[in-house]
């Protein structure tokens, strides 16, 4: 829908720098006396050459020809959600500001608010980029938040609506489908090669402005936003507003390195700070989504910070670098490890560890239950350890249909497997947690956060098991859930 807009509390300051352009023109004259013309002599002007040591000036690049080959595959994304699922004091465009961090709330309401359609329902836009022919398509995952209903525009006006197969609130990604074929599609680049300074183009729909084409240069790498540790987003000065969340972010040869998904703007919109997801990271949620129906990211179960030179010098560190643990999660994957509060990480599989901020994507992209090799500092010497990587606690990702498709199934919910901290909080062997409800099942009273135990007196062992067992069934089915400390049988008829 939006791009999701963040603010510091810094008093920022900004420089304006100002080019004069000098032109100098050269006029014919004429000489006139009073009795005759005469010609004024010529005088031949001698060639000026160069200085040697002075370089030729670049010319600006030329983005006609990348958009006229990739531009086709940038859609126009928009969608409708019940306004009555969103409550009063949020949202004034759609999203449920629960959903965001703190911080990040206020700015919201200084966005334009979008068309409502009656007064049930809200619309949004976004932008996004087809990845392959046969209609695979990547946005945000706040672009599709919550929406019952969305609908994909291609550059040739045809317009389809899209399933959400999947999205991930962690990296905020989403990957949606439409019925199509023989489509443009995009090329992926890698991240990893492009520089600060280099040129990058951005399209989407800002405010609703269909494929709307921006410039500008990469500002920075690696950057960390308040909130998104888990992400190294690429900080642009392109022209990014919102409605432009979710489309791509290419370099000079036609490839996305990114997926633009915020801005820092104290009026709303366009101030120079744009953020865009690497599209590496991207990718990895995609083949979650496609392949396993959800994503996972690994947890190390630490609370890190920043070393300052005044803790390098206290630890005995020759520089300040790594990312010291304040505190280690009870009987999480650090501390089965051997880490300590106090402990100085220094290396992570291998690589280095120079910010705290280095530390938290490196870990979630890794798969859980995956072993990992750490390096610490500790008592003025480097320590070598080994952890096996638990699964992050994210309730925010979810892979599943939208609303709108969940409505149309005999029971109506998207659930997921319970981790192995949920079970134990919960205490109970298993079940399926349940991250959305429509139809039947929400018209029987079953909820969001609810934990289904069993189907028709059957424990459910997982995902697809809890599909038999609901196909199974006939007119109606029992479903026992575990709601906080209580648990309760809920008859739903099924459609």
């Amino acid at each position: 829908m939006q791009a999701r807009n963040f603010r510091r509390s810094a008093v920022a300051l900004a420089i304006a720098g100002a080019f004069t352009v000098g032109v100098m023109t050269a006029d014919r004259v004429s000489l006139h006396q009073a009795n005759a013309a005469v010609s004024p002599p010529t005088v031949a002007t001698p060639a000026v050459s160069a200085p040697a040591n002075v370089a030729p000036v670049a010319a600006l690049p030329d983005f006609s020809g990348l958009v006229e080959k990739y531009g086709p595959a940038v859609v126009n994304i928009s969608v409708i959600a019940d306004a009555r699922r969103v409550s009063a004091g949020d949202d004034d465009n759609g999203f449920d500001l629960g959903d965001l961090p703190p911080q990040l709330r206020p700015f919201f309401r200084n966005l334009p608010q979008l068309p409502r359609q009656g007064q049930g329902l809200m619309r949004g836009v976004g932008s996004g980029f087809i990845l392959s022919p046969d209609g695979v398509i990547l946005s945000n995952a706040h672009v599709v938040a919550n929406a019952d209903e969305v609908m994909v525009k291609l550059t040739d006006r045809r317009e389809f609506k899209a399933k959400v197969l999947g999205s991930d609130k962690t990296t905020d990604i989403a990957v949606l489908k439409i019925d199509a074929s023989n489509l443009p599609s995009v090329k992926i680049g890698d991240p990893a090669t492009t520089r600060v300074g280099e040129w990058v183009v951005a399209i989407g729909q800002p405010y609703g402005f269909e494929n709307t084409v921006t410039a500008g240069i990469v500002s920075a790498k690696a950057r960390t936003l308040p909130e998104d540790s888990y992400v190294p987003f690429i900080q642009t000065d392109a022209a990014v507003n919102p409605g432009n969340s979710g489309g791509p972010l290419f370099n000079l040869k036609g490839e996305v390195i990114g997926v633009n998904s915020q801005i820092f703007s104290r009026s709303g919109g366009f101030q120079g700070l744009a953020f865009a997801v690497p599209i590496d990271i991207a990718m990895q949620v995609e083949d979650q989504i496609q392949h396993h129906g959800k994503v996972s990211h690994g947890k190390l179960g630490v609370t890190i910070q920043e070393v300052n030179q005044a803790l390098a010098q206290n630890f005995g560190l020759k520089s300040p670098a790594g990312a010291l643990v304040s505190s280690v999660q009870k009987d999480g994957p650090a501390a089965k490890a051997g880490i300590e509060p106090g402990d100085v990480i220094t290396k992570f599989n291998g690589r280095d560890i120079v910010r705290s901020a280095d530390l938290p994507p490196l870990v979630a992209s890794v798969k859980p239950d995956s072993r990992v090799t750490l390096e610490v500092w500790r008592d003025g010497k480097s320590k070598d350890l080994t952890a096996t990587v638990g699964a992050l606690d994210d309730k925010a990702t979810l892979a599943a249909n939208s609303k709108a498709d969940l409505g149309k199934g005999r029971l109506g919910v998207a659930v997921r497997p319970l981790s192995a901290d949920e079970k134990r909080e919960a205490d109970i062997p298993g079940g399926l947690l349940v991250e959305d409800v429509a139809g039947a099942a929400a018209r029987a009273g079953v909820r969001p956060g609810d934990v289904i135990v069993a189907v028709n007196n059957t424990p459910v062992k997982s995902a697809e098991h809890f599909k038999e067992l609901v196909a199974k069934s006939g007119k109606a089915v029992a479903l026992l859930v575990q709601r906080q400390d209580a648990r309760v049988f809920i008859p739903v008829p099924l459609g």
